[in-house]
């Protein structure tokens, strides 16, 4: 079963607890067991663009997140794994969960 785990980065003047270094060796671990499906690193929050449409279909494009938040989304790992119990293992292995929080989410299939 696909999971995804969305790694919610502490936003503001927070010191991070991980390194690049961190970064690395979890991806590596992520592909050598074999769960690896998909993941990216977002850039940088200030590059974000929110974009809203009101029931009269007129678009708003607004610079940034559209809210203030103390977490920003940071990236995600799309994972492959038997169940909930493993995906979550996966997720405290995170070094996102020791900066901030990852939230797993069971990627659904239309496809039955």
């Amino acid at each position: 079963m696909k999971y995804m785990l969305l790694i919610q980065a502490a936003a503001g003047d927070v010191e991070p607890q991980c390194t690049f270094e961190d970064w690395m060796a979890y991806d590596k671990q992520v592909k050598d067991a074999g769960i690896w499906s998909a993941g990216e690193s977002l850039a940088d929050l200030v590059t974000a663009t929110t974009v809203t449409v009101d029931r009269d279909g007129k678009r708003t494009v607004t610079d940034g997140p559209y809210a203030e938040a103390r977490e920003v989304l940071g990236g995600f790992y799309v994972i492959d794994v038997p169940d909930l119990d493993v995906a979550l293992d996966w997720a405290a292995r995170c070094p996102g969960a020791r900066d901030g929080s990852v939230v797993v989410r069971p990627v659904a299939d239309f496809s039955a």
